[in-house]
């Protein structure tokens, strides 16, 4: 794929420094260097995050120093830390800057409500991890459709996937997405 429409891009994942979902982090991480794209790991403090099965990663930027218009998207990656280490005013802000500004954005897993809840879901149709089977009415609290059944929805700029077996489909709306590709 080294002649991808989307090589040279450069796109933010955001993880939990606690609690991170590990194959929703790094199927799409692979899948998008393997394209080209660079991926920048952001998260809510600084140095290195673990992951829910107890592997690391180092974090190339806290929330706090990100400048969204440096980036061509911003995708939060779930697991269980997201919600508690991730779903705070920042991330909101940058998320909403990212739809204001034109640029891509998305979650997977439970990180999809963080995206509900900063607003930036409003009109659209939209995807996540329902275990507690509370997130038609998330989504639908803050104007979004839920799309039940489905493992990974785009819709215009924003791409959505339920959980760790949709890591490669998340990544391809990732670059889907990003290339504007004409989506389904």
């Amino acid at each position: 794929m080294t002649n991808s429409p989307a090589k040279g891009m450069k796109v933010l994942f955001v993880i939990a420094s606690d609690g991170y979902q590990q194959v929703e982090y790094g199927v799409p991480k692979k899948i998008l260097q393997e394209a080209g794209i660079t991926v920048i790991t952001a998260s809510d403090k600084p140095g290195g995050a673990v992951a829910k099965d107890k592997s690391t990663t180092s974090v190339d930027i806290e929330l706090d120093k990100v400048n969204i218009k440096d980036y061509d998207g911003i995708f939060f990656i779930g697991g269980s830390g997201s919600l508690e280490h991730l779903d705070i005013p920042i991330s909101h802000k940058l998320v909403s800057e990212a739809k204001n500004l034109g640029i891509p954005y998305g979650a997977i897993c439970s990180s999809v409500r963080i995206l509900a809840k900063a607003g930036v879901l409003q009109g659209k149709k939209a995807t996540g991890w329902d275990g507690d089977k509370a997130l038609r009415g998330i989504l639908e609290g803050f104007g979004a459709t839920y799309e039940e059944g489905k493992s990974m929805v785009t819709d215009g700029l924003v791409v959505t996937a339920n959980g760790p077996a949709a890591a490669g489909q998340f990544a391809q709306g990732i670059m889907r997405v990003l290339t504007k590709e004409k989506l389904d």
